[in-house]
């Protein structure tokens, strides 16, 4: 299975995110912000990020940014949990532009989220 780096300062959301990834097989690393993040995947790099959007140091939008322009192939999964539509969206819209492969709006459904990891990782 897959080798994920999970970036977000929410604790619940991480809580809830790592046993249903590790129940699926896959390793998780985490990152509680996106500063780290990225620190995190230059030293141990993963198939796959799953990064929040909206996090301290570092904001998501940043973290896709940078990784994406210093390694190309890294496949990037963008959640946000802002509740204001106009909002999600243009996170999500900027999220693609930079270069991630999937976003998803928090909470996120697992199996659906599982799915993508399969597809991207393949």
């Amino acid at each position: 299975m897959a080798r994920i780096l999970l970036i977000d300062d929410d604790v619940y959301t991480v809580n809830v995110f790592r046993p249903i990834l590790e129940s699926a097989g896959h390793e998780v690393i985490v990152a509680q912000d996106g500063q780290s993040g990225v620190a995190l995947y230059r030293k141990h790099r993963t198939d796959l990020i799953i990064t929040d959007i909206m996090m301290p140091l570092k904001d998501g939008m940043e973290v896709i940014s940078e990784l994406r322009s210093d390694f190309p192939e890294v496949k990037i999964i963008a959640i946000s949990g802002s509740d204001r539509e106009e909002r999600r969206e243009f996170f999500f819209d900027a999220s693609r532009i930079l270069g991630a492969k999937r976003t998803f709006q928090k909470p996120v459904d697992p199996a659906e989220l599982l799915a993508a990891i399969e597809e991207l990782v393949d």
